[in-house]
């Protein structure tokens, strides 16, 4: 974005929430499975799409040149902090429907599809971590003299980790569960060319081709990434299992000294949990962003001159 780009929202959201099609979808598919799978006609490995709700509603959004449209779902106490649920690729809002279902009291709960996935729009793919992150802005709301806490699984990582580089002063907390963030762990494989060619690009479905995009452009977008993580002052939790062979357990190895200047850096390391935390670790990340509300009290300048560091 340059300056003085005039920078507008659009925002459907969802008042209610509802189970989506995607409950055991794992948010990061083994792609070039799915890529094989699509370009003989079989579709995608699963169908990351939450239901659609009547009576939506939607507000009028522009990022940059470009609309983008953010759909999400909610649930809890609207007046209450704000914990935003960010997926990753493919995936939806639906992915996060056990947390939702909680009705927390003392959260407001928001799980939003992103650009190019689910009800959300573009349809296209945006594999730009900072677009990513723009869509998540107009959701950063104090309530009660709180910011918002981000959780984002897999590709989900990143992006609150760029939306805490672009917005340090609205930003609470970050969970990040099995992150993406190590550039060297990022390969294309031959097969996911392919799916850029047409006929097969025409074949595949939306989403199994647009997480394609995204992740055939990762690689620099993280290397960018990287040179920007040492800004994040935002206390942070690591949530992340030894034999994830999706996202590797090393991409923590790589993260914790990038971020060294974050108020808070705690890590916690789940023996023999794989990719799919959110499904098979929810008390986990339930418990890591509730002790993120708990340190709202520390001063982020104050904290960054002895930043604490923990492992669980």
């Amino acid at each position: 974005m340059k300056d003085g780009d005039v920078i507008k929202f659009k925002i459907p959201h969802r008042k209610a929430w509802t189970h989506g099609s995607d409950r055991a979808c794992p948010s990061r598919v083994l792609h070039v499975t799915a890529l094989i799978a699509a370009s003989f006609g079989a579709g995608a490995a699963c169908s990351p799409h939450g239901e659609p709700l009547a009576g939506q509603q939607f507000e009028t959004i522009e990022v940059a040149s470009e609309e983008i449209h953010v759909s999400f779902f909610t649930s809890g106490n609207p007046e209450a902090q704000r914990v935003i649920f960010v997926h990753g690729t493919p995936g939806s809002a639906g992915a996060w429907t056990d947390y939702l279902e909680d009705e927390p009291g003392n959260f407001e709960y928001i799980a939003i599809d992103r650009p190019g996935f689910g009800s959300s729009s573009p349809d296209k793919a945006v594999v730009s971590l900072e677009e990513q992150a723009e869509a998540i802005l107009p959701l950063l709301e104090q309530r009660d003299g709180k910011w918002p806490i981000l959780v984002g699984h897999s590709l989900g990582g990143p992006i609150i980790a760029k939306v805490a580089v672009m917005a340090p002063e609205k930003v609470g907390g970050l969970v990040i569960v099995a992150g993406s963030f190590d550039p060297e762990l990022e390969k294309v494989h031959f097969v996911q060319r392919l799916g850029e060619f047409w006929p097969i690009g025409q074949i595949l479905p939306s989403t199994i081709r647009n997480s394609n995009r995204e992740l055939i452009a990762l690689k620099p977008e993280l290397q960018a990434l990287a040179e920007e993580l040492g800004q994040i002052k935002t206390p942070t939790i690591i949530v992340h299992g030894t034999d994830d062979n999706l996202v590797p357990y090393s991409n923590v190895a790589f993260l914790q000294p990038k971020l060294e200047n974050a108020a808070l850096l705690e890590v916690v390391k789940l023996e023999g949990k794989n990719h799919f935390l959110p499904w098979n670790s929810k008390q986990e990340i339930v418990s890591a962003y509730q002790r993120l509300a708990a340190e709202t009290h520390i001063e982020t300048e104050q904290a960054a001159i002895e930043p604490r560091r923990l492992t669980r």
